[in-house]
Order: C-alpha cells, then sequence, then structure tokens
C-alpha cells in the first residue's frame, strides 16, 4: 500500500488490518509540513538552537511555525531533573515543566508554547497503557511498531491541527543510536512514507572534529553517524556540519559522497559569538530556501513580510557589536558550575545589554562559602547582583549575606524565586529584629517562618505535584518602583515555579518596617513582587521573568538592573535610571502600553 491508502485506511482499527495510525479530527494531508532534526556524533551540538532558528527563518517568511521537543526519558516532564545533569527546567504558560531548548523556541520565535510542544517517553507510554486498559486497541497485541509510533505520530498531526501550522519543526533530543530514542526515529522514517514526498525534510545536525594533535578536520565520525541514520531507513536531506571553525570544502565533499546528499546542502555551522547571529548564518547559506524548495512551500511565502522582519532582527543583531558601556553582574547560586542551569538569566542579561548598548560580563559566584564577613570582597567588583531560583539549605545563608551586603550598600539586586524568598528572610532578620527568621524550606524545624509552604501545597507530597506552576497574572500597586518600571500597568503576566510563599501573618511586620510588596496575586494575600523605596535598585519577584524575556522585548526587570548597573559603573554620568531605560526599550522595541 501505498502512504496515501493507509491514511485512507487507519481510521479503522480491525483483525483484517496491520496498519495502526490514529488521525485527529480535521486533518488534511500535506496542509502542513515537516522538518525534522536528529543529532549524529554527539548530543549537545545545539540542535535546539539549529531549529529554532531555521524556524525563525520559515516565520518570518509570512509561514506558520510550530516546533516540538521529543524526548526519549521516562519522566513524564522534566519538573523532579537535576539542573546539573539537564540544564535549566523551563515552565511554559501553561505549566508545563519542560526542556531548556523550549525556552530557545520562545526567545527566537517570540511566541508562547504549550504542553503540546514537548513529548516525552514517559507521556507517549502512559498514553499508549492508558489506552490498552481501556480497550482501544480492540484487544491487538500492543507493540512498540505500530502503536508506540503511532502515538508519536498522533501528536505531531495533533498539534498540526491545533497550532495551524505551515511547518512543525520536530527536535529528536540525543542522537542517532540512543536506544530510547530509536523509536522517535521509526516514527518520523513511517510519517514521511505516509505523507508522501515533499512532505518531510529531515535534517541530521553532526560534529566535525578538529583535534589539536592532528590540525586538520576530520569527518569520519559525522559519516559513520549520518549511515547509522540511513541504516534506520531515514536519508537525510541536508546536512549541518558543526564545527569550531569553517567547514572547508574538502570535508564537504567527503560527507556529501558518502551520505547521498548534495554538495550545496551540506553546511557549515560553525561557531559564532552569539546564537542570535545564527539566523543571519543560515540565510545567507540559503538553508530557508533549501526548506521552501524540498517542502514545496514556494506559493506561501510572503516577502513583503519578510523584508520587514528581517530588517527588524538585522536592527537587533546589529546592536550586539554596539557597547558603550561594560558591567559586571554576578549571579549568586550553586549550580554556578553549570551554565545552562541559568541559560533562561544568561539571555535575559543579554538581551537587556544588547538594547541598553551594554557588555554585560557575568560573574559566577558559589555562596556556599560566602559569610557577612567576606560578602564585601566576594562582590567588590560587581555593578548588581541576581540570587537566582533554587531548592534547599546548601548556599542559603551565603545568598543571605549577599543580599545583606547589597541592601546595606546600594548595590543593585534583582532577587528571583528563591532569591525573593531569601531577601524576605534578610529583611525580617536584620531590619525588623527576628534573629531566627528563615524559610520552612531551609530550616524545617524553624519557629519564625517567615517563608511558608503555600496552603494550597498542604499535604501534597509527590514531587512531581508540590508546585505553583505556570502564567499568572501580577496585580501592581499602584505609585509603587514596579509600576512605572513595567510602564504604569496595573497588572503583568509572569511565569511561577514555586511551593513556598510569604507567610501572610508576617506581611503587616514587613511592611512596618519599611519593605514594600508592590506585587500579588489578584483577589489572594500571596506576595508576589517586593521593592525597597529607597535603594538605587533593589527589586525581587517570586516569578522567574527572565523566562518571558526576549531579544526584542527583554523583560523589565533585567532592563532594570542593567540600567541600574550602568550607573553605578558610572557615577559622574547622568545616564538613564531603570525606570526611564525601561521606557526607552519599550519605544524600542514598539511595545504598546496596555
Amino acid at each position: 500500500m501505498s502512504g496515501e491508502e493507509i491514511l485512507s485506511s487507519v481510521s479503522q482499527v480491525s483483525d483484517e488490518t496491520e496498519f495502526y495510525t490514529p488521525m485527529p479530527d480535521g486533518y488534511i494531508r500535506g496542509r502542513c509540513k515537516y522538518v525534522v532534526i536528529v543529532g549524529t556524533v554527539m548530543s549537545g551540538l545545539g540542535k535546539g538552537i539549529f531549529s529554532s532558528s531555521l524556524a525563525k527563518l520559515l516565520q518570518d517568511k509570512g509561514l506558520k511555525v510550530s516546533p516540538i521537543k521529543l524526548e526519549g526519558y521516562l519522566n513524564i516532564d522534566s519538573g523532579t531533573l537535576n539542573p546539573f545533569r539537564h540544564g535549566e527546567v523551563f515552565v511554559l504558560d501553561d505549566g508545563m515543566e519542560c526542556d531548556m531548548d523550549l525556552g530557545t523556541y520562545e526567545r527566537m520565535l517570540d511566541i508562547d508554547l504549550g504542553r503540546s510542544n514537548f513529548t516525552t517517553s514517559g507521556q507517549v507510554y502512559t498514553e499508549v497503557l492508558h489506552k490498552e486498559r481501556h480497550g482501544d486497541y480492540l484487544g491487538k497485541d500492543v507493540q512498540m511498531i505500530p502503536h508506540v509510533t503511532g502515538e508519536v505520530k498522533l501528536r505531531l498531526r495533533q498539534l498540526a491541527v491545533d497550532s495551524q501550522a505551515d511547518v512543525v519543526f520536530v527536535e529528536i533530543g540525543g542522537t542517532v543510536g540512543d536506544v530510547e530514542n530509536a523509536y522517535y526515529i521509526e516514527a518520523m522514517r513511517e510519517l514521511a512514507y505516509e505523507e508522501g514526498p515533499g512532505s518531510v525534510c529531515f535534517v541530521a545536525l553532526t560534529q566535525i572534529l578538529e583535534p589539536r594533535v592532528l590540525g586538520e578536520q576530520k569527518s569520519k565520525a559525522a559519516q559513520l553517524g549520518v549511515k547509522r541514520l540511513m541504516e534506520m531507513g531515514v536519508q537525510p536531506h541536508i546536512i549541518a556540519c558543526r564545527a569550531t571553525n569553517p567547514v572547508n570544502e574538502k570535508v564537504r565533499q567527503k560527507i556529501a559522497q558518502y551520505t547521498n546528499v548534495p554538495m550545496e546542502r551540506v553546511f557549515s555551522m560553525h561557531d559564532c559569538e552569539s546564537i542570535y547571529v545564527i539566523p543571519n548564518m543560515l540565510r545567507e547559506l540559503g538553508y530557508d530556501f533549501e526548506v521552501i524548495r524540498l517542502l514545496k512551500l514556494d506559493q506561501r511565502v510572503n516577502l513583503r513580510q519578510e523584508r520587514k522582519a528581517w530588517l527588524k532582527w538585522c536592527d537587533f543583531v546589529d546592536r550586539l557589536d554596539v557597547v558603550n558601556y561594560e558591567i559586571n553582574i554576578g549571579i549568586t547560586g550553586k549550580y554556578t558550575s553549570l551554565r545552562d542551569s541559568y541559560a533562561s538569566i544568561i539571555h535575559a542579561l543579554e538581551n537587556s545589554g544588547t538594547n541598553l548598548a551594554a557588555r554585560v560580563n557575568i560573574e559566577w559566584i558559589d555562596t556556599t562559602d560566602i559569610t557577612d564577613a567576606n560578602a564585601a570582597e566576594k562582590l567588590a567588583d560587581m555593578h548588581g547582583i541576581i540570587v537566582p531560583g533554587g531548592f534547599g539549605a546548601r548556599g542559603a545563608e551565603g545568598k543571605i549575606a549577599c543580599i545583606k551586603y547589597a541592601r546595606e550598600n546600594g548595590l543593585p539586586y534583582l532577587g528571583i524565586c528563591f532569591g525573593f524568598q531569601m531577601a524576605v528572610v534578610e529583611y525580617a532578620r536584620n531590619v525588623c529584629g527576628i534573629k531566627d527568621a528563615n524559610s520552612s524550606e531551609v530550616d524545617s524545624k524553624c519557629k519564625n517562618a517567615v517563608i511558608d509552604i503555600l496552603p494550597g501545597q498542604k499535604g501534597i507530597k509527590s514531587l512531581g505535584g508540590n508546585m505553583r506552576l505556570g502564567g499568572r497574572d501580577v496585580e501592581i500597586a499602584p505609585e509603587t518602583f514596579a509600576w512605572n518600571l513595567f510602564g504604569k500597568k496595573n497588572s503583568v503576566r509572569m511565569r511561577f515555579r514555586h511551593r513556598l510563599e510569604v507567610d501572610p501573618n508576617s506581611i503587616e511586620m514587613l511592611t512596618k518596617n519599611g519593605l514594600v510588596f508592590s506585587g500579588k496575586a489578584p483577589g489572594e494575600s500571596i506576595m508576589q513582587i517586593l521593592e525597597l523605596p529607597d535603594h538605587p535598585f533593589f527589586i525581587g519577584t517570586q516569578a522567574h521573568p527572565c523566562m518571558t524575556s526576549r531579544p526584542l522585548r527583554p523583560q523589565e526587570m533585567f532592563v532594570g538592573l542593567v540600567a541600574a548597573g550602568i550607573q553605578k559603573a558610572n557615577p559622574d554620568k547622568k545616564l538613564p535610571t531603570p525606570i526611564e531605560a525601561a521606557e526607552k526599550v519599550r519605544k524600542q522595541s514598539g511595545q504598546r502600553k496596555k
């Protein structure tokens, strides 16, 4: 049977057929195209960066794109993964805890994604077993093929229907050869067969090695990796070669010869200073039009829209090289040895710095050994600090010492989630005089827990269900610093991932002593933003503002921190205040007040 004949018969499940490809209501074969990105040789080559950059090029042409990340691990989501092992847990607006690559897609495409854009093997197997228990397979013996691969294809097609995308970008985690990802690749092979020619474009992202001892580029590992993909029934249409330096023509010739991929579709993807120049690199190399041609999307391209979008993006990229100021921002945490743990913070600082013509040098400060006695020495060269999110007691006292120093010495400060909580603890101890004030997470036996478990989370024991997650509206108190920073908005939307809050019984004591809670949950006594009015820049939030910061629309709290840092580094110059800088960036990005 042809792919078309399969699709016409798959809606029926019976003993008469071995085909099983459930189709969502409203799915039209050929309407949506697919770009599938797989990795070879090694993981961590930047499949998400490459995929989102290519998706942006097609988005700029007027095509609607929707990405999905397929992860092989059996976790239902990324919420319980250790940042040391897997990097940052990124939270989507609908509360889905996912891979940090979803943050890359949101930033590059400037769109909000949801749980349908992230799939794990745990989700797939759970759904298959659920259907088996409910008799959906009509007594069939449930197998990897066709039932598990059928579930994967169903998720892609359902995403196509729900998003009305012209192109769905499918990123398969890990590398070719990983046991846990093999069925994903098989599902993509089946998808290409069923959808027909010109419907699926396969891209293999590989690594060109350049051993120092040899002094030349070697392609054998890349050849073998792509060969492994071909052995699984997938012929790549495009090969992107990751390398430290531009991949030379000789190597590209070898890759083309051994993989049946034309030379003009074997591209060099060498290192560059910022991920935001990668779309320019791909465009110059012609990736976008190769994909348009392969998927027969010529008639859907809007060249007028592309020119406008591209000029706007190039204006941003050009500003990457404009540096009028240089500041040092310290990130004081306990995961500082793995930068991916703070990926969104890094990008939020970079985006804010670019929009303010400042180079932001990030200093990684492990708080494990910081005390009141050495905080001044550790923070001496900083123009601002961030205490980021985190869990557990390790390093907490060091963070409190950093916050105390920032508060007392006018050092610009931004507290994020745990940093918000520790700012409350520090203020309760050193301003309100509650010397044993603490968080019940740090000290479960604490008698004065100014930070305690959320009422709605009490009694929930499982790790996967005890968090306040996703996008929430924050009510901003008028005439406060935050209100002015956000452009005099009475409400803003931010993303949350926490299970503790400011103890409601402590709020009056804290505010009487000068701490201002300028943001709260609408209709509830859950404090979400704090500030100190007489400080150059001292603000904290229970949210993760970095997760909604975008290259062309940097988040105001980060813009304010960078602007305050510039003032700190240039005390003799008359420079925009954090509020003025935030307003300038809003106008620059074309945002309108709501």
